[in-house]
């Protein structure tokens, strides 16, 4: 009989433990944006356009396209030092950590107990009338025992906990990109803020002539007073631009050094010799929307919350059934001089059954799981619709600057040929002075908006590489484990 009542009770554990785990097994659902059709084919807007090319290859050191051994240099340092990429990667092993906790959860589980300490017992708690005298107490002890995972809950544990970890590493991929796109953002900014320093500076230098020249023609009879005065007043609206140029040159120097976990002062001599921005050496990669999502960290990140969710479901559901355990123990309790002996001895072997018998509370935090799960697909549904509006958006912007680039520069072209003509006529006195004002006044504006134009360009190189995820980008979500 005992050995039909073993027989049968290892039947049932082991078909207990052939169940599959509480909750659902996570796949991502039909219905999320990402399985949509438009969304996985070619983006919309103008790829194809001058400055990009239908490629899918978007290099993981997009930065290298600018072929800039001072910026790569850089790089190198921020990612060494950057504060903030110190603070992703401890939460990356914190959440390594976790999830080793996670998967050690339940299985074999041992313990040694051991203990001596001298008392005296009460003898009046033993209807005693007399002090009973003091003794040595030894107490210890061995024990295992093995934890089944009937109902799956410390395997979705693990799920969740690994999930986390994959949350991590997107979290820093997208910090190392940021920091890459901050660092190359902030270097083009001091090249650009000091190109248009000079260029401003120059400027100045032809108004300040333009105001001699209109002085000289006043003391020579052949100028008037007005003329001088619009031509100091031009000179002075130009030097007026140098402060704010001045303060973006020295902002990107704070951005930078703090970037690279230092200050202005350690900016290595040739970032302050930069007047001409890095340019790239080729056309920029736009693949479609199926590559895009696969590289962009923020939308793998939101895939893998939704899988810690699910995981999370399959917690709470198990956490309505008992935990199931066996376990064995042998120990000695007694009198410290006859510790060891058959007096003292002790053992135990058996099963465990714990259950809390589950009551409103339990099924709504399965309830509240499921709703956390919701909120999970929602938000991914969200990122991927974001990230295809950023690279858009980036992607539309960047092709429009390159457009009015161009018309900028007949514009400047136009303007200086302009402006030198009417600078000679003026001076053999066959055009009054205004008209070489309007003609030097078109010129400086042509300049100026040309080379705003530049800075913004490279900008807007920035934020569509940022956009379109490059860097450390894995080859789609690992599946969970």
């Amino acid at each position: 009989m005992k050995r039909l009542r073993a027989t049968a009770l290892g039947l049932a554990l082991t078909g207990l433990a052939a169940c599959g785990a509480a909750g659902p097994d996570y796949r991502l659902p039909d219905e999320a944006v990402i399985n949509r059709p438009h969304v996985q084919g070619e983006l919309a807007g103008e790829v194809g356009a001058p400055g990009t090319e239908r490629r899918e290859d978007l290099p993981a050191q997009w930065w290298k396209l600018y072929d800039d051994a001072l910026l790569d240099r850089l790089i190198g340092q921020a990612l060494q030092a950057n504060a903030g990429l110190r603070e992703a990667d401890a939460n990356l092993r914190r959440a390594a950590a976790i999830y080793q906790v996670a998967r050690s959860a339940g299985g074999w589980d041992e313990s040694v107990d051991l203990s001596v300490s001298r008392a005296q017992i009460s003898a009046e708690s033993l209807l005693q009338t007399e002090p009973l005298p003091p003794f040595n107490v030894a107490v210890g002890g061995f024990s295992v025992s093995y934890a089944f995972d009937f109902f799956g809950k410390i395997r979705r544990g693990a799920e969740a906990a690994g999930a986390d970890v994959q949350v991590s590493q997107a979290a820093m991929d997208l910090a190392r990109i940021t920091v890459v796109a901050e660092v190359t953002r902030e270097y083009v900014e001091r090249c650009h803020a000091s190109h248009e320093l000079n260029v401003t500076q120059h400027l100045l230098a032809l108004q300040e002539r333009s105001q001699e020249i209109a002085q000289r023609m006043l003391d020579a009879g052949r100028g008037t007073a007005t003329d001088v005065a619009r031509a100091r007043a031009q000179a002075e609206l130009v030097r007026a631009a140098l402060p704010p140029l001045t303060a973006r040159r020295n902002a990107a120097d704070y951005a930078l050094a703090a970037l690279l976990g230092g200050t202005p002062a350690d900016l290595p001599p040739e970032v302050a010799a930069c007047e001409d921005a890095p340019q790239l050496r080729r056309p920029i990669p736009v693949g479609d929307g199926a590559a895009l999502l696969r590289r962009r960290p923020d939308v793998r990140a939101a895939e893998r919350r939704l899988a810690a969710a699910t995981a999370r479901i399959g917690v709470a559901t198990a956490s309505l059934y008992p935990d199931i355990s066996i376990g064995a123990s042998i120990g000695a309790n007694g009198l410290l001089e006859d510790f060891g002996n058959d007096l003292t001895r002790s053992w135990s072997i058996g099963p465990l059954v714990s259950w809390s018998i589950p009551g409103n509370g339990a099924h709504a935090r399965v309830l509240a799981a499921q709703a956390g799960a919701d909120a999970a697909l929602a938000a991914f549904d969200q990122t991927v619709l974001d990230s295809l509006r950023d690279t858009q958006t980036a992607l539309d912007a960047y092709v429009q600057r390159l457009r009015r680039g161009a018309a900028l520069q007949q514009a400047l072209d136009a303007s200086a040929q302009a402006a030198q003509q009417n600078r000679l006529l003026y001076e053999a006195g066959r055009v009054p002075y205004l008209n070489s004002l309007d003609a030097e006044r078109t010129y400086v504006q042509a300049q100026t908006s040309a080379a705003e134009n530049d800075a913004q360009l490279s900008l807007d190189q920035v934020n569509l590489f940022l956009a379109l995820g490059g860097g450390w980008q894995q080859e789609g979500p690992p599946p969970p484990h």
